[in-house]
């Protein structure tokens, strides 16, 4: 049960994500066939629909960190000794998490402003410092990712793997499957 547990934790941001994004595509396709069906419009679909773009664009960051999947420039730290490399990469994913932790700090002065001098979204009616709270929440879990990737690579001395590796044989494979 408890490694259940620790898988759905694992992969939390990419279930939020499917759940985002399939719910925004599907609320953008009903706008899309009721205006061009029946010429019925929904003023708060766009709106929903922008609002968990964003949602799930913060989360999906935040499992690119999970997946070691982020662009950037690494090239350089293969031209160092690996122990000098190591440090490099570390160091400069202290520098990305400090930059999270400023930005979870500003954003939560933005939200506390925000609910002293409430602004409300135009179609829904929503106070948009909820909406806001995708900010602290996305940079912390991006900065726990970062974390848990560097004990993974550096304590347990796993290896990241290569997010853009396509596996030519699990793919036949599910292709095989699903054709059953």
């Amino acid at each position: 049960m408890a490694k259940k547990i620790l898988h759905i934790l694992d992969n939390l941001e990419r279930y939020i994500c499917v759940v985002l994004l399939s719910f925004f595509v599907t609320v953008l396709f009903l706008q899309i066939f009721l205006r061009a069906a029946f010429n019925i419009v929904l003023p708060w679909s766009e709106e929903l629909s922008r609002f968990c773009f964003v949602w799930f664009v913060f989360f999906g960051a935040s499992y690119a960190a999970r997946l070691y999947a982020h662009n950037r420039v690494t090239m350089q730290f293969k031209l160092f000794r690996p122990a000098i490399g190591k440090f490099s990469q570390i160091f400069t994913d202290l520098i990305w998490i400090g930059f999270n932790v400023t930005m979870i700090h500003e954003s939560i002065k933005v939200i506390n402003n925000m609910q002293l001098f409430a602004f409300h979204s135009p179609a829904l009616g929503w106070n948009m410092a909820y909406l806001y709270y995708i900010f602290p929440i996305s940079f912390t879990l991006m900065s726990l990712r970062i974390i848990q990737v560097n004990y993974i690579m550096h304590v347990q001395k796993e290896a990241m793997g290569d997010v853009d590796k396509v596996d030519a044989e699990a793919m036949t494979k599910l292709v095989e499957k699903s054709g059953n």
